[in-house]
């Protein structure tokens, strides 16, 4: 079991820390650019908002500190931390409108986005109890097969909602570049900025995604074994 915890947990932690790094120094880099436009984030997202017909859907800063920027769904508010909401960077445009990109996708219905909200609450738990179980299945010798079989039913629960998360977590960025691009919220040169810095964010979804989809794989293989 040891060459398969490498191969499914050690690998895909590198590769998720790499990314990481890489976003950091992205965003670093764009934010060092200033846009022509002089428009804070906060300006783009009110500004891509409302020529999208959404007016009522407010913008907040978040107090939660760098990259938590976030649209919530249920209040209607898109979110954004201090060094976007009054930034004036590259970095600032792309985190913006990619925000705004999921309040279009929720004002449109976009499947993938209503599918993730739906499994939702079942992977929040589901995240949370799995390793309960988990570690039930090695102390319990004769109900381990039983809770090997409950931790992975609930950690496959995690993994498919991280999975529907990409198509989400990528339109929104399509949605970003086009609105940026359509209401001339950067030159040319401001948009290869927005569109590597999105790139770089969208690609840790695609690595968690990856690492929790190995992982749910070495669980089976242990309960197998």
């Amino acid at each position: 079991m040891v060459g398969y915890y490498f191969v499914f947990l050690l690998i895909p932690l590198v590769l998720g820390l790499a990314v990481q790094g890489w976003l950091k120094n992205t965003f670093a880099r764009n934010s060092k650019i200033a846009v022509r436009s002089g428009l804070s984030g906060a300006d783009v997202a009110r500004r891509i908002l409302d020529q999208n017909g959404l007016s009522d859907v407010q913008v907040l800063p978040s107090k939660a500190g760098p990259l938590s920027d976030h649209y919530d769904p249920r209040k209607r508010t898109v979110n954004l931390s201090e060094p976007v909401f009054a930034g004036r960077s590259v970095a600032a445009t792309a985190v913006a409108a990619h925000e705004v990109g999921h309040a279009i996708q929720h004002a449109t219905a976009y499947v993938p986005m209503r599918a993730r909200t739906a499994i939702w609450p079942i992977a929040a738990f589901s995240s949370q109890a799995w390793m309960f179980f988990l570690i039930g299945g090695f102390f319990i010798s004769n109900l381990s097969g039983q809770l090997f079989t409950i931790a992975l039913i609930l950690y496959a629960f995690a993994v498919l909602f991280q999975i529907v998360t990409l198509p989400v977590e990528f339109n929104a960025s399509g949605r970003a570049k086009q609105q940026v691009a359509a209401l001339g919220l950067a030159d040319e040169r401001e948009q290869a900025g927005v569109s590597s810095t999105l790139t770089a964010a969208a690609l840790t979804y695609v690595a968690g995604a990856l690492a929790a989809l190995l992982q749910l794989l070495y669980l089976f293989l242990l309960a197998r074994d």
